[in-house]
């Protein structure tokens, strides 16, 4: 394995060579990253090698642990390998904590039956609980051979109040403000809620489990679909209650559509039989929620109690925390973007993000829960420099990096990417950013705004377009953050780092893939992607 050093600060240019203050740190910084990466020793890796950042002690790495991959890619590269490896590649990879551990322990806990809940991955969807269900099957099927390390032996029911996603705690909704202004395309919430009865506390770079309430209006319009009585018992409460608390009403589940085939005959059972085995004859499948899958069905009237058996239980949500609680003691801010939009003529919602930014009302008690970082947190010398990567509701943990950076007095630089859409109506904490870029805590601050010119521009061009002071900061030791869309931006940001590093590292492709990769490894570059 290579490591990277922390290179240490060389004055390599005289000061009375003719450059400025500014170029001259430059160049010390130039320089001494070329020592560093020739004293690291790095060596080019196979793609195979490059893939494989996670690992374990048995079967060496899992080159599909990687929040960009999509499922059948994920898959690929795992099919030689254990089950229990095989479930871990059907996870989403976003080792989140929202299912209640990361991707390899929920994976080891469902291989030992510690844990026989197959849809618990929120970002893997329908998709991966399909996988699952087949993995469970082959599982189950025959006596396994296979060894596995011990599973972890979890108990959310006894774990501390507001630690976990089965033992949440009770805040308190305080308010909520719109970041963007009129003329935008989006709608993005700051949202305060009060911890202070609650009895837990969060850290910076953690996540906010929220436990939110179906629209009423949705669920008025299901109950009215099926024929039911919203006043029906289910579970101890109205099945009006159930549907609002209780259970997911998007995306229709499997089992819904195994309960519509045995109430329908010929071709209409035929077809919901087969979404039930996940094929998808009309090309709708993947706009059936509850709602849409009981109008594709229209006069399907089954019993209450038997309806909500088909269902899912609606899951929390997790958000990047935006505050520090050495800046805000009792109290925790999210940034929401509100979900809505439009499949034919029916407006769909967000359930989390719609029940933040105008359900809701002020006072309100909700249950929460805090999700620690896997590793995403500030640096423990408070003196190394900091890059942070977030565009839209990505900047949310870094503008709590830098409270507590500010808060704890940290001297390490900061520098901050963030990018929307227009510069006029979507800069978020645009008089927080400036003011901390006034009194220096914020060394710089680099935007990107993708419709404001008649190109697109990105995060990962001005990282491009910058490339030179960044690469100077690497080699000075900074650790960098990025925080966001998986699929696209944290893609295409690792790129252009890995670019950077090509480019005024002087080095091939492929070493500056190795040592983008190490970096990895040494915990200097983190992400925290959806």
């Amino acid at each position: 394995m290579t490591k990277i050093t922390q290179p240490q600060r060389l004055d390599l240019i005289p000061p009375s060579a003719p450059f400025s203050e500014e170029q001259r740190a430059w160049l010390n910084g130039f320089f001494a990253g070329l020592m560093s990466m020739d004293d690291a020793g790095v060596v080019a890796l196979s793609p195979a090698e490059n893939a494989a950042i996670a690992g374990d002690a048995d079967d060496g790495a899992a080159p599909w642990h990687d929040p960009t991959l999509q499922l059948q890619e994920r898959m690929t590269l795992a099919q030689a390998r254990p089950l229990r490896r095989r479930m871990m590649a059907a996870m989403a990879q976003q080792d989140c904590g929202q299912c209640g551990y990361d991707c390899q322990n929920y994976a080891e806990a469902l291989f030992a039956h510690k844990e026989e809940r197959l849809n618990l991955c929120a970002p893997g969807g329908k998709d991966t609980a399909r996988m699952l269900k087949a993995l469970a099957q082959e599982r189950d099927a025959a006596p396994s051979t296979e060894s596995a390390p011990t599973a972890p032996s979890v108990s959310h029911s006894t774990s501390a109040p507001g630690r976990s996603r089965d033992n949440p705690v009770e805040a308190i909704f305080l308010s909520r403000r719109r970041l963007n202004k009129p003329a935008s395309e989006k709608e993005t919430w700051h949202i305060e809620l009060d911890l202070s009865r609650s009895g837990i506390d969060y850290s910076a770079g953690d996540s906010l489990g929220v436990f939110a309430q179906n629209d009423l209006g949705l669920v008025d319009q299901i109950i009215a679909m099926i024929g039911a009585s919203p006043l029906a018992p289910v579970k101890g409460k109205s099945l009006r209650e159930a549907l609002r608390d209780d259970y997911a009403l998007s995306p229709a589940p499997d089992r819904l559509f195994e309960l519509i085939s045995f109430l329908t005959g010929g071709e209409t059972r035929a077809k919901a039989r087969a979404l039930a085995q996940g094929e998808d004859r009309d090309n709708d499948a993947a706009d059936l929620d509850v709602l849409a899958a009981l109008m594709k069905f229209p006069g399907v009237r089954p019993h209450a109690e038997a309806f909500v058996e088909a269902l899912e239980p609606l899951q929390p949500r997790l958000y990047s925390i935006s505050s520090s609680p050495k800046a805000a003691p009792g109290r925790v801010s999210l940034t929401v973007d509100a979900v809505r939009y439009k499949i034919g003529k029916r407006l769909r919602k967000g359930v989390a993000s719609t029940f933040l930014a105008e359900r809701i009302e002020s006072e309100a008690p909700l249950k929460v829960y805090v999700q620690a970082s896997h590793g995403f947190s500030l640096p423990d010398d408070p003196n190394a420099p900091v890059v942070m990567i977030g565009p839209g509701t990505g900047v949310a943990p870094f503008r709590a990096f830098l409270q507590e950076r500010e808060a704890v007095g940290a001297h390490g630089r900061n520098w901050l990417f963030f990018g929307h859409q227009r510069s006029d109506c979507d800069f978020f904490y645009a008089d927080e950013l400036n003011a901390m870029k006034s009194s220096g805590l914020l060394t710089r601050l680099s935007l990107a705004w993708s419709r404001d010119g008649s190109e697109k521009f990105y995060v990962q061009d001005r990282m491009r377009e910058l490339g030179r002071d960044l690469f100077a900061w690497l080699a000075d030791g900074a650790h960098i953050y990025v925080c966001g869309d998986a699929k696209r931006m944290a893609k295409d940001v690792e790129r252009a780092l890995v670019d950077i590093v090509a480019q005024y590292g002087a080095r091939a492709t492929d070493e500056a893939v190795a040592f983008v990769a190490e970096l990895k490894k040494s915990g200097r570059y983190r992400q925290d992607v959806y």
